[in-house]
């Protein structure tokens, strides 16, 4: 083997420790000394060596499973018509991580990563960065926004905050419960995903109660 056959070797074993660390224990609570024994590294700044700061190895972590999310969805993207509707865009929202998770398998740890980074105010921005900048989810966002053109931006913007939380961490919990061994309330990520778009569909097209004056400063 050699030498950079090795250095890719180290780098994969400690993407795949630390997202499972990171995954199972939280971001915060894992040291890097923790990921280089997980990865089987006698030296223990093995991950300061290849991949700089948290931040750093966060963003690898996610840039490692992104590329192929966007595949996925640009394959959905590409079966669209011109008549799409709100539910075509929320599938092309939902199924391709699911879909994605479904190939990886149980046990999986990306969802369980993505749920614990994205709550840690110190990272959010390293998995944002790789994940909602890509050009597939921005035109999807887009054309949901298209279907809703009544909806205020203050509503839109709640409610896309909304959906991202309920898609996080409704995939976390189930990836957390496959790897358990536990009961979910679907067969498989297939399913999942419909419970998901049904429910995301709802919730776009919620009613908005009218604000009385001086509700925003109550």
């Amino acid at each position: 083997m050699t030498s950079v056959d090795r250095a890719f070797a180290t780098r994969e074993a400690i993407l795949t420790a630390a997202e499972r660390l990171y995954a199972e224990h939280g971001v915060l609570a894992v040291s890097n000394r923790q990921i280089s024994e997980a990865a089987g590294q006698g030296n223990n700044t093995a991950v300061g060596y290849h991949f700089g700061t948290r931040a750093d190895l966060v963003r690898a972590i996610a840039r490692r499973h992104s590329a192929a999310v966007e595949e996925l969805r640009a394959g959905m993207l590409a079966g669209l018509g011109p008549g799409a509707g709100l539910r075509d865009w929320v599938r092309c929202l939902v199924h391709p991580s699911t879909e994605y998770l479904a190939r990886a398998g149980t046990p999986s740890w990306f969802a369980r990563f993505t749920a614990q980074v994205m709550t840690e105010p110190s990272l959010r921005s390293a998995v944002a960065v790789e994940t909602l900048s890509a050009p597939s989810l921005a035109r999807t966002v887009e054309g949901l926004s298209r279907c809703l053109p009544e909806l205020p931006a203050d509503v839109r913007a709640e409610r896309s905050a909304m959906t991202r939380q309920l898609l996080i961490h409704t995939m976390a919990e189930r990836e957390r419960a496959l790897a358990e061994g536990g009961d979910t309330p679907r067969a498989d990520w297939r399913a999942a995903a419909v419970g998901l778009v049904d429910a995301l569909v709802g919730l776009w097209l919620a009613p908005v109660t009218p604000r009385n004056p001086g509700e925003e400063q109550a």
